[in-house]
């Protein structure tokens, strides 16, 4: 398996006792807190300013060059590196987010603005999305990589729960210039922290190509990415595992809930609690990789967490009351952090660390850019059938997702470094 270069040594570094990580960890945060904050801003300046239609328009705007980019985006962090990439896209969204704030207190913009903000931060995720996920392995050993995949899980939670109250807050206090201010100080306080990491060079025998980037188009990097993970006895597989899981997953989180509250009576509320519970369950799941940093038969944990958790899934939308689906989301949440979180480790270990940008641009794709289209087929499939078939068939997809895990044996007998 190939490996990043190293001076011998007796043993790795604990992940939360590494100062590379941690820097990597705080710069994260900051960045993730920033973006949920971003968010909210933008979302309340969108509504308060036009249409909901309207308002609908500029948060999808983003979307497209996000889906029609990120492959590149891999290609880009495995050319120049993907600490160089982190700090740039987080340098561009603390200008743009900064320069809107100051705008918005001076005048005021209108919509087009708006359009305009969040059509560069589409173009920007689309390159800081991979360049994240490839540097672990610069920051890390490759026995502690999992544990990482723990913490970034923990930190986007974080980011989740206090971006969210945090923007809130501005917003009230201050408008949407206030809390766009705040995301902006919020990246850069992420720069100092990237430009401080000191990351562990790639081995020479690990190079792609004897040739140097400027004699090589990004297509060709891009199709020998595509190449290298075609022929992946692992990776291949279980970026199916993770494109299918998506597809079967996102449309009822984000569309069914809402239905199933209307329905029911709950009320947004209940959607909250029950995106609560989900999330509690997902942040106990990164936590035990945290805290164990190893999880025995990766890939067959991996395959069944994902079918017990389409069976929860399913069941969502057959309980009753309030309290109870609470529950089940928790332990659905705990299930899919698991899975997630052993997706995410076994891309770290067992890809070559030069082509990981493209691999995880390939995983991220999925996720960000495919799975987000289903969004209107479940919306229409719950007002043609009601929500229970269509639960029942996005947990089938999931369940197809994890019993493909089990089916494929190289995948089915990955493990994690100890």
């Amino acid at each position: 398996m190939p490996a990043l270069a190293s001076p011998a040594r007796t043993a790795a570094a604990p992940a939360h006792r590494n100062p590379q990580v941690l820097r990597w960890l705080g710069a994260y945060t900051a960045s993730t807190v920033g973006d949920s904050i971003y968010y909210l801003a933008l979302s309340w300046a969108a509504v308060t300013q036009g249409t909901p239609a309207q308002a609908g328009l500029v948060m999808a705007v983003s979307a497209g060059p996000r889906a029609l980019l990120m492959l590149f985006g891999g290609v880009l962090a495995d050319r120049l590196g993907p600490r160089r990439v982190v700090i740039a896209s987080d340098a561009v969204r603390c200008l743009v987010t900064l320069g809107l704030a100051a705008a918005l207190l001076l005048a005021s913009p209108g919509l087009w603005a708006l359009a305009a903000v969040a059509l560069v931060f589409g173009v920007v995720d689309a390159l800081f999305l991979p360049a994240v996920g490839a540097l672990p392995p610069r920051v890390a050993e490759r026995d502690q990589l999992a544990r990482v995949q723990g913490m970034r899980g923990i930190a986007y939670r974080l980011g989740a729960v206090l971006g969210s109250p945090l923007g809130g807050l501005a917003v009230a206090l201050g408008g949407s210039a206030a809390a766009f201010g705040i995301a902006g100080v919020l990246f850069a306080l992420s720069l100092p922290l990237l430009c401080g990491l000191k990351l562990r060079p790639l081995a020479a025998d690990d190079e792609e190509d004897p040739g140097t980037p400027g004699e090589r188009t990004a297509l060709h990097d891009l199709v020998a990415g595509l190449r290298y993970l075609r022929g992946h006895p692992v990776l291949g597989p279980l970026v199916i595992v993770i494109l299918l899981g998506d597809l079967g997953f996102v449309g009822p989180l984000n569309v069914g809930l809402a239905v199933l509250s209307e329905q029911r009576g709950w009320g947004a509320s209940g959607i909250g609690w029950v995106l609560a519970g989900f999330g509690t369950g997902a942040a106990g799941a990164s936590l035990l990789i945290t805290v164990k940093g190893r999880i025995p038969r990766a890939g067959a944990v991996l395959g069944w967490t994902v079918i017990l958790g389409a069976v929860l899934l399913g069941a969502l939308a057959f309980v009753p009351l309030l309290p109870v689906v609470v529950l089940v989301a928790l332990f659905f949440g705990l299930l899919a952090g698991l899975s997630g979180t052993l997706c995410g480790a076994l891309v770290q270990t067992d890809c070559d660390p030069a082509y990981l940008g493209r691999v995880s641009a390939v995983a991220s794709l999925g996720s960000l850019g495919i799975a987000p289209l289903s969004f209107p087929l479940t919306g229409a499939a719950i007002g043609i059938w009601g929500p229970a078939p269509v639960f029942v068939v996005s947990a089938a997809v999931c369940a197809l997702s994890g019993a493909y895990a089990l089916a494929v044996r190289p995948l089915r007998r990955a493990e994690l470094p100890g």
